[in-house]
């Protein structure tokens, strides 16, 4: 494993341009984008060819068109589907546990950049990882930003943006997503 890549998964300051990172990427793509080609299986949605790339525990389905920066940050638990268009920016890990339901559209980023204009144009990242409990349902067109995690059974409204953690048991709406109420799930 190269340097830059032991950075970028532990989310220190790396380099993306690093050769390894770059080759990582590409098989990736690859991956991505003959998934997202063959004609569409709604019995196994070829989830043995993005087992390529994805570390999973049990069934799990993705809905095409479905892209990711590497795959092999991702852990997904035992049947979790997610819906048409979804997209992980995994440069740290993403976490996403059992029963677990992700509406089309939505996005997972753990990628950060710098604040600093001259800083973003020197080629460097960092990340931050993220966590999804399980039992969680994310509706469509939900963004979840690096560091957050969103507790075992919650909800999270259609169209919210997470940018702060979300404990378990509840429901949760909008740009920035807030808590609404208690969710009354049974624990996990």
């Amino acid at each position: 494993m190269s340097r830059e890549k032991e950075k970028m998964i532990s989310g220190e300051i790396y380099d993306p341009t690093d050769l390894k990172l770059v080759l990582d990427r590409a098989y990736a793509n690859k991956i991505c984008t003959k998934y997202n080609k063959k004609s569409f299986n709604e019995i196994n949605m070829r989830s043995r060819l993005l087992k390529k790339i994805i570390r999973a525990s049990g069934n799990f389905w993705i809905k095409p068109p479905f892209f990711c920066d590497y795959g092999y940050n991702i852990e997904i638990g035992k049947n979790v589907m997610l819906n048409f268009g979804c997209v992980i920016l995994d440069v740290c890990s993403v976490k996403i546990g059992d029963n677990t339901l992700i509406g089309p559209n939505s996005h997972i980023y753990t990628a950060c950049h710098s604040l600093d204009a001259c800083e973003r144009m020197e080629n460097r990242e960092y990340g931050k990882p993220v966590s999804i409990g399980s039992n969680v349902w994310i509706g469509g067109n939900c963004v979840v930003l690096p560091g957050v995690s969103i507790g075992d059974n919650s909800i999270i409204g259609a169209g919210s943006v997470v940018t702060k953690d979300i404990p378990s048991n509840v429901v949760a709406v909008g740009n920035p997503c807030e808590v609404i109420k208690e969710n009354g799930s049974l624990p996990v």
